[in-house]
């Protein structure tokens, strides 16, 4: 079964084939450490982490880098208004995005590599700039010529006077080109930066990523991913120094996953509905965010709501119900993903939505399934929540465990407490008692479950 992935460069979905025939390389462009993640970043961590899930049953070896940008005129500001240096700041929120993006089931990068850690590879890669006659240098400034690149704009798809038309570009005395881009800025005694050819300088934005890539992942890389919004000006510009520089193909397949909003509007700080992960974690689970986020294709837009949201959760309890009812059987046995409904869906370009709706499919015929039939299905279907990332707790400890939409102020040993007074009021036939503790545990949310084996509870919505 082949791997096929949208490539925005071609515009169109290729076959995967890597460079080396078992060895991928992915890189994927990491947050900017300021400020708390938002909702809409971690789009791309569920979106390439789901990829990265999928390419690890592929290929024995999948090298992953997502950066982290510690070095920005963002950071610099935000460090100033508390009055510490930049890499408190961004330390912080480095360590912070990490915690997020873990509550989402997200799996660690194989290499993290950090801009101010690689400070001489993005030198090396400004002098062959220079020597090329693709950069110049100008009051303080190390500038990339686009005019001198024949087709800059190829994978937006945009003609140079197309891209400035409406864009917001810096106009400079000291750029030869209103489309020349920033590889260095001049930097003064107070302010974060390093000595080079060119004096005092910190580097631009497009510079980090090129020089990271070529020094951890290698001239050539199979996957660049990032939201819709990178690939102009950013990846365009990483294409552009990279390309430039060193004549390589440098990136094989360009990805990029479509935008959020929030409630149908464009999520934005002048509208007030810039949602952070860290807040969202607080009123739902990490992995009923993940599970919103795949709800719709990557490529396609994705409206994120309070709807959406209680619909992942509920989706998701009564998945954890279907495996509830089958947790006595045991598994001794990896499922061959070949030929699986899910896993055809996912090699079809990261399909979430089909492969969900397999998993639908799955917990249906394990509830209607015979016994002998159960281990087998149980098995699949928790093979295919590992690859999108979702079905990752106890079914008991997820039912049981406080409801992001529910009041009650029950927490376990309560609830447990009071079903063991029930069950000796039922003992001893006071029957209205037992009653009257049913109905406090449904007014709190709590559902019960009786059986020849006991009492199983579980929350529900509100």
């Amino acid at each position: 079964m082949d791997l096929q992935l949208y490539n925005t460069r071609a515009k169109t979905k290729e076959v995967f084939r890597p460079l080396s025939p078992n060895r991928v390389t992915m890189y994927v462009c990491g947050p900017t450490v300021y400020n708390l993640a938002h909702i809409g970043n971690a789009r791309p961590v569920v979106v390439f982490d789901t990829l990265f899930r999928l390419l690890q049953t592929r290929y024995d070896e999948v090298v992953y880098a997502r950066n982290i940008t510690d070095i920005d005129d963002k950071i610099m500001l935000a460090a100033k208004e508390q009055g510490v240096a930049i890499d408190v700041i961004a330390k912080e929120f480095t360590d912070k995005y990490r915690e997020d993006t873990a509550q989402l089931n997200a799996l660690p990068p194989t290499l993290e590599p950090h801009a101010t850690d690689n400070i001489g590879p993005m030198i090396a890669l400004t002098e062959k700039l220079i020597e090329k006659g693709h950069a110049y240098a100008s009051e303080g400034h190390v500038l990339f010529a686009v005019t001198s690149m024949e087709n800059y704009g190829q994978l937006s798809g945009r003609s140079l006077d197309d891209m400035l038309a409406g864009a917001r570009v810096e106009v400079a005395d000291y750029k030869r080109h209103p489309g020349d881009f920033v590889l260095w800025k001049p930097s003064s005694d107070d302010e974060p930066g390093w000595d080079s050819p060119w004096g005092r300088v910190r580097p631009g934005w497009h510079l980090e990523c090129s020089a990271m890539i070529r020094e951890h992942l290698g001239p050539t890389i199979d996957i660049h991913g990032g939201g819709r919004d990178l690939i102009f000006p950013h990846h365009e510009n990483e294409l552009a120094q990279s390309c430039c520089a060193f004549g390589d193909e440098f990136v094989r397949v360009w990805m990029h996953n479509a935008f959020l909003d929030m409630d149908g509007e464009k999520m934005s700080k002048s509208l007030g509905n810039v949602a952070t992960i860290r807040e969202l974690l607080t009123r739902y689970r990490g992995e009923v965010l993940r599970f919103a986020l795949l709800s719709a294709h990557y490529r396609s837009p994705l409206n994120f709501s309070e709807a959406l949201l209680a619909q992942a959760e509920q989706t998701l309890t009564n998945f954890y119900n279907t495996l509830r009812s089958v947790q006595h059987i045991e598994l001794d046995e990896d499922v061959p993903l070949e030929g699986e409904a899910f896993y055809s869906a996912l090699c079809d370009d990261l399909n979430t939505p089909l492969a969900i709706s397999e998993l639908h499919a799955l917990a249906r015929d394990i509830n209607k399934a015979a016994e002998d039939d159960k281990p087998q299905l149980k098995a699949r279907l928790l093979a295919a929540g590992n690859l999108l990332g979702v079905l990752q707790h106890d079914p008991l400890e997820w039912l049981q465990g406080d409801s992001a939409s529910t009041d009650s102020s029950l927490d376990a040993d309560a609830v447990d407490a009071l079903i063991a007074e029930r069950a000796a009021a039922k003992a001893d036939k006071n029957y209205a008692r037992a009653d009257g503790i049913r109905e406090e545990l449904t007014a709190a949310g709590i559902v019960l479950e009786d059986s020849a084996g006991g009492t199983l509870w579980r929350r529900v919505n509100s």
